[in-house]
């Protein structure tokens, strides 16, 4: 990293500003109205991929060198940003300011924007029993049907907004589980929303036919190849005309049809939440060949009902289906958040957005799901098109986006996320694995407690289902009160450290080199 002059300093960063400006106006004149809630929002978050068009590394080392607040922890407000650094860098040169607003006088700076986003994220997960800025959502299992007292207990210990995946169950349940929710509600005084999670399509493994020893699970190893059909009856069909056992391990029916006619050679495909990986290695008119390219070195199970991803291929699949549709009615009803599965495009988000008019819910929470590729490339897109609902949020899926994406790039993608969704003024959901050992056996690991550290810089975490859950949402709320007193999303906070002032209560004086 090189240091430039203030002068050069003052030109680069005059330049982004000037990007940023010509791009707010074309967003003004090429894109559709938002909603009132996000009228800034959606300035600003053009204004923020303005900026992330350029590498301001450089730039950033050397605002630093100055003392000045770099780029960095700005996302909320950019412009106002820009133009306070300007205004430092002009009056320490000894330049004119005009045109250019005193920190003091901007409108939408630091304290105004975080007011704008706790509104939004109040909006949407209500406001908070345990008196912290991120929220506990818990998931529930069936047995909470029917149980205050399980629900209460839930309550109690820090859960704030219950999730029911309608992926399980049916609505005689759900509705279980909403009466217990509420039930307990008055029993402890504490609220709690309800967000209901649409299935979307899930593609998973129907049928499989092992060739050689006829089991409906396969053992497989690197090299092994397998066939994949689009419906159980072309899988029979193949059956029947005995597919030769030394060339495949297994054959496999998926379960939602016609997706073999998306797939490419060369395409990856993901079984199992990524614990077997393969390529597409030939394609005909109603089947395709697998080679399996990451498993075990034992071997790996692969076994019905599991699910598949396919991160290269783009699906030409609703994201609302049939039963979306018809569970809709029942959520509408019902909750206060629903949960967006699946989407991927701009127009995704305007299905669900009409077809929740139709229910006459323009008031629920819409929270969008981002669990693949798609979605991430096109989050911007996503965000910009949900701005027109009063109510909306990001739930970042990190166990479907690492199988997408890549496991070792996972850090960096959620990175991004939360940057993005806090120059959009959005809340968001932090999930998958939060805390899962603990919650399935009752030990926690050091990982996941690390992992569960960074959600404070999320508005909400979500935590699964577990016979030990209660011991894990109570050590969450612990690491959410202690973590928040150190950092304000991804900016540290600065209060005062404890050992800090233990050191200098010391004796210091043998740290003083007294020479003889």
């Amino acid at each position: 990293m090189r240091k430039i002059t203030i002068i050069e300093l003052i030109e680069k960063i005059q330049e982004i500003r000037a990007c940023i400006i010509h791009n707010r106006e074309r967003f003004q004149t090429e894109t559709f109205p938002v909603h009132q809630n996000y009228s800034y929002a959606a300035k600003n978050l053009v204004d923020y991929l303005s900026l992330r068009t350029f590498d301001i590394r450089i730039k950033q080392g050397n605002l630093s060198f100055l003392g000045l607040s770099s780029f960095s922890n700005s996302e909320r407000y950019v412009l106002t940003n820009i133009d306070n650094i300007l205004y430092h860098l002009k009056t320490i040169q000894g330049q004119r300011v005009e045109g250019l607003l005193s920190p003091e006088k901007s409108t939408w700076n630091f304290f105004t924007t975080l007011e704008l986003l706790n509104q939004n994220t109040n909006r949407l997960f209500g406001e908070s029993n345990n008196q912290i800025s991120t929220r506990i959502m818990v998931t529930l299992p069936s047995e909470a049907a029917g149980d205050s007292k399980y629900t209460a207990e839930l309550l109690m210990n820090g859960m704030e907004i219950a999730r029911i995946n309608c992926s399980h169950d049916n609505p005689e349940v759900w509705e279980g589980m909403i009466d217990a929710i509420r039930i307990a509600e008055k029993q402890t005084g504490k609220h709690c929303k309800i967000y209901m999670d649409l299935s979307g399509p899930k593609i998973r493994s129907e049928k499989i036919h092992q060739l050689k020893k006829k089991k409906s699970h396969v053992i497989l190893h690197i090299g092994d190849r397998i066939k994949l059909y689009s419906t159980e009856a072309e899988l029979k069909n193949a059956i029947k005309k005995n597919v030769s056992k030394k060339t495949f391990a297994a054959l496999v029916s998926m379960s939602i049809p016609n997706v073999v006619g998306n797939l490419e050679i060369g395409h990856h495909i993901w079984f199992d939440d990524g614990k077997i990986g393969g390529v597409i290695e030939d394609i005909s008119a109603k089947n395709a060949t697998v080679i399996i390219t990451k498993a075990s070195s034992k071997g790996t199970k692969l076994k019905e009902e599991k699910g598949i991803n396919l991160p290269d291929t783009h699906l030409q699949l609703p994201s609302l289906t049939e039963e979306d549709v018809s569970n809709l009615s029942f959520i509408a009803k019902n909750a206060d958040i629903v949960g967006y599965s699946f989407v991927r495009t701009a127009n995704d988000v305007t299905q669900l957005m009409d077809a929740l008019s139709k229910l006459n819910r323009m008031d629920i929470g819409m929270v969008l799901k981002i669990e693949n590729k798609e979605s991430f490339n096109n989050l911007s897109d996503l965000l910009l098109t949900a701005m027109k609902w009063s109510n909306i949020g990001v739930m970042i899926a990190r166990g479907d986006l690492a199988v997408e994406l890549g496991v070792e790039r996972i850090s960096e993608v959620q990175e991004q996320i939360l940057w993005v969704c806090e120059a959009a003024h959005v809340p968001v959901i932090w999930a998958t694995q939060i805390l899962e050992n603990l919650a399935q056996t009752g030990l926690a690991t050091r990982a996941e407690i690390t992992d569960a550290s960074m959600s404070v810089r999320a508005e909400c975490v979500m935590l699964n289902k577990g016979p030990h859950i209660m011991e894990a949402i109570k050590t969450l709320l612990n690491i959410l009160r202690r973590m928040e007193a150190h950092q304000n999303k991804k900016q540290g906070t600065l209060r005062q450290l404890s050992f800090a002032n233990e050191f200098f209560n010391k004796d210091v004086d043998r740290f003083i080199y007294n020479k003889l």
